[in-house]
């Protein structure tokens, strides 16, 4: 029954494992005052973000690896349609950072934005997890079906998280 769980636990641990990394990051951020010498710089708000979702994106590409690997040996996962588990993993840290930054940057100016960043960000991954977890079923060949549409959805979700935030990116860093 575990096995037939797979792909929920991985991107399940995947999902909150990228909550607590946006907020460490903010943290960090909001605590030495690097926000303001950021916009100090001169360097486009959207630049900013694109580098934050960069960082975001390598973090949890490298916790997916790491995650990957567990699930092969511990799950005795088949990799048969590999590359179509690459594109949704690819899609699904790309949209996963970039409205972890965007949402970020909005729970970091809050009194107890520790405290609302999942609740502000949950609900808006939730689409993401459920299309992430059902093209790695397919790719994992433990569910039939079309998984190319699972990945272009993600690809969709991808594309609307980093548009949205690099154009909200430079109102949200100067309201502090």
């Amino acid at each position: 029954m575990l096995t037939e769980a797979t792909a929920g636990l991985f991107w399940t641990t995947v999902l909150f494992t990228a909550v607590l990394a946006v907020q460490r990051a903010y943290a960090v951020e909001m605590d030495d005052g690097v926000l303001d010498s950021l916009r100090l710089t001169g360097l486009a708000p959207s630049a900013v973000f694109m580098g934050k979702v960069g960082a975001l994106a390598v973090q949890l590409a490298v916790l997916e690896l790491v995650l990957g690997a567990g699930v092969v040996v511990l799950y005795d996962a088949r990799l048969g349609g590999w590359f179509l588990l690459v594109v949704v993993a690819a899609a699904t840290t790309l949209g996963i950072s970039a409205a972890g930054a965007a949402y970020g940057l909005l729970a970091a100016r809050l009194r107890q934005g520790s405290a609302l960043l999942p609740l502000l960000l949950l609900p808006l991954l939730a689409p993401v997890l459920i299309a992430a977890t059902r093209g790695s079923d397919v790719a994992l060949g433990r569910e039939t079906g079309g998984g190319w549409s699972w990945a272009a959805l993600l690809g969709v979700f991808a594309v609307a998280y980093l548009g949205l935030g690099a154009v909200l990116y430079g109102p949200l860093m100067d309201e502090t």
